[in-house]
């Protein structure tokens, strides 16, 4: 008798040592739950209530029946899709592009990084992060100007120069093997701002102690980044990677669809999903098509961010998102 009363006593003795540290920890992160509620409010409004559309890929929506009385039709829409070699190229377009991206991307980035960290206590340090961060700002309306400006036909800058050099410029609006190139380099220098600054946060928090103690060894720059700076980013960087995978189908639209101009000439190389849903939407007016599209361009990429994490959990479990 004695033992059970004992062990009522122990058992309400850790239920209330529990529940009073469950109350500590919500009086401690009460404010930072408060700072967080707005974005939970933006993700609960715009990402998940969102998704009862869902349903709209599996029926023949009309407006005048509204979703939930809208004709089911299952896996139509998905078979219309994927018959014909639409299905494929905007898959392949996406996830070309995607790479080539988010390579390029962290390679320049990361270079880029690393010199801003060797002039970071000079004065032009602020100037020269506010010249590579600005583009990141720049509408791609805008851009696709800019890039008009340089590949016109009639009075391009890079056209003049070719003709000059004595060669013959060929019409680039016409001309769909030059764009993934073309769209890569303004991607860069849209991008590269950003995500060099992250980066470079990630370079200025490793200890100096480390540099002085391989400076005092003889190691060479080349040697203190290869040894020091690279191992100690590289949580960093297969985290940042992991996020890009995750929208690895969600293609830029405004630099896909304005840089450029929307010419049916270039879709071969062009026209990725986001563009297509648009088309589907505003040309077509077939929003069940756009819908399967969409769902389809999510589930991928739910698969592979899941499939990334998973392999990087295998090769080092402390690098891994989750």
């Amino acid at each position: 008798m004695q033992s059970k009363k004992s062990n009522f006593q122990t058992t309400k003795a850790g239920f209330f040592t529990r529940w009073m540290g469950s109350q500590r920890s919500w009086d401690t992160n009460f404010n930072l739950l408060l700072m967080a509620l707005p974005g939970i409010l933006l993700l609960l409004i715009f990402s998940y209530l969102p998704m009862i559309g869902i349903v709209i890929a599996f029926k023949n929506y009309r407006f005048a029946d509204g979703i939930m009385g809208s004709a089911w039709v299952g896996l139509e829409n998905f078979r219309f899709l994927f018959g014909t070699d639409t299905a494929f190229r905007i898959t392949r377009n996406t996830l070309g592009m995607n790479s080539i991206f988010i390579a390029t991307t962290t390679i320049g980035a990361l270079a880029v990084a690393m010199l801003m960290n060797e002039v970071y206590q000079s004065r032009m340090s602020k100037y020269y992060q506010t010249m590579l961060f600005f583009p990141y700002f720049i509408s791609w309306v805008i851009a696709s100007y800019f890039v008009f400006a340089f590949l016109n036909g009639e009075g391009g800058v890079v056209n003049q120069l070719i003709v000059r050099a004595g060669g013959s410029p060929p019409s680039w609006y016409r001309s769909p093997q030059y764009w993934p190139l073309i769209l890569t380099l303004a991607n860069l220098w849209n991008s590269i701002g950003f995500s060099s600054i992250v980066y470079l946060a990630g370079i200025l928090g490793i200890s100096p102690e480390l540099f002085e103690a391989a400076k005092i060894d003889g190691a060479s720059k080349w040697q203190q980044i290869r040894f020091i700076t690279m191992p100690m980013l590289y949580p960093l960087i297969i985290i940042l990677v992991l996020l890009a995978i995750g929208r690895i189908f969600n293609a830029d639209f405004g630099l896909f669809f304005f840089v450029p101009r929307d010419t049916a000439l270039l879709y071969s190389t062009t026209d990725v999903i986001d563009t297509f849903v648009y088309r589907s939407l505003v040309q077509l007016g077939n929003i069940s098509m756009a819908a399967a599209a969409g769902f389809y361009q999510s589930t991928v990429g739910f698969i592979l961010v899941i499939t990334a994490n998973w392999i990087v959990r295998r090769i080092n479990r402390d690098y891994s998102l989750f």
